[in-house]
């Protein structure tokens, strides 16, 4: 089965200069062919097994190459590909990762179907961690910490926020203290510092979104003392939230764009029928998005392989809503059960 191509650049083995090859993703195997006159040349030039392998995502060993994707195979053959944005290049890293982990359920999946799942209390908001994490009394203090012999300020170790967020109650285990602490990153509350989280960030390895250990490093970013201006709030008018909340919760959704996923929490209200959702980072009781459920289509998406028009490595539980506009939203929920719900309670809203 086919699951992804393109054309990237490939460091030959023997004499090291690069070469454009046509690479295809299918199952566990990367294979690769000569690349001519805009056109791949069969039959492939050689295939990479990613079973065993290990990525580093970005590769920092070429200063004037950094969309490089390092492939290290159970033989300790390396392979160096090179894409030409950093978009396509995280993108190939994050569907090689899925390939490689893909007949090892274990932690990458248990923390990606924690991640999708992830429940947050609704009276405490990202920011409000933050900011305790910021309390110069109760919270994390940075200092200066070193890491491959240069030294990083105002920085702070892995596992103490793991041990923070446990101490202050934000998370019941290590494994949801560090998906919390992915889901600060990605909404640019906190950042990688150094070579090693950097890269971990940037891996598509969902068990190292964030490293609970001693040597990875991160700090505050500094996005997060910004405050939301009134520019950017969306125009909402007041008939439209005035309905009957009739369910609400948190479920991962697609975004339209960027095509990756986010944990929102969705309100479902009734007279008027809208469906909005919330980012868990925005202190005020704001939605980010929303629509009308009047004509609108809600179905499931079969679990057996990704869907068309359905990114990234996905755990199931999918559902559909199609509005009148014929917007396509892909959500995903944290089981069958309550993807179910969903589904009824939209659907006496239609």
């Amino acid at each position: 089965m086919q699951c992804s191509l393109a054309s990237l650049n490939r460091r030959g083995h023997i004499v090291h200069n690069w070469k454009a090859r046509w690479f295809i993703l299918r199952q566990n195997t990367l294979l690769y062919y000569k690349f001519e006159g805009g056109r791949k040349v069969t039959p492939p030039k050689g295939r990479i097994l990613l079973d065993g392998c290990t990525i580093t995502c970005p590769c920092l060993e070429y200063e004037n190459r950094p969309l490089l994707i390092k492939l290290k195979t159970q033989t300790s053959t390396e392979y160096f590909l090179e894409a030409c944005s950093r978009e396509e290049r995280d993108a190939w890293a994050f569907e090689i990762t899925g390939a490689i982990h893909a007949g090892q359920p274990g932690k990458v999946q248990q923390l990606h179907l924690l991640k999708n799942s992830f429940k947050l209390p609704p009276h405490i908001s990202l920011h409000r961690i933050v900011d305790k994490m910021r309390d110069s009394s109760c919270g994390i203090r940075p200092s200066p910490n070193m890491e491959q012999g240069s030294t990083y300020k105002k920085t702070f170790i892995g596992s103490s926020l793991v041990d923070w967020l446990l101490s202050n109650g934000f998370a019941a285990s290590r494994l949801e203290a560090v998906t919390l602490a992915s889901v600060l990153m990605e909404e640019n509350f906190l950042r990688p510092v150094g070579t090693r989280s950097m890269g971990a960030i940037r891996s598509g390895d969902l068990s190292e979104q964030f490293l609970d250990d001693s040597t990875a490093l991160y700090t505050f970013a500094e996005s997060c003392k910004k405050k939301i201006s009134p520019k950017e709030e969306i125009s909402l008018s007041t008939m439209e939230l005035s309905g009957t909340v009739v369910k609400q919760g948190y479920l991962a959704k697609q975004g339209h764009k960027r095509k990756n996923w986010k944990v929102r929490r969705f309100v479902l209200r009734k007279d008027p029928a809208f469906l909005h959702y919330y980012d868990p980072s925005k202190e005020e009781n704001r939605p980010v998005g929303g629509f009308s459920l009047r004509g609108s289509l809600v179905s499931a998406l079969e679990d057996n392989g990704v869907p068309t028009g359905v990114k990234g490595n996905v755990q199931g539980n999918l559902f559909k809503v199609i509005t009148k506009d014929d917007i396509h939203y892909y959500i995903q929920a944290s089981s069958k059960a309550e993807r179910s719900e969903w589904i009824e309670a939209i659907k006496k809203l239609t």
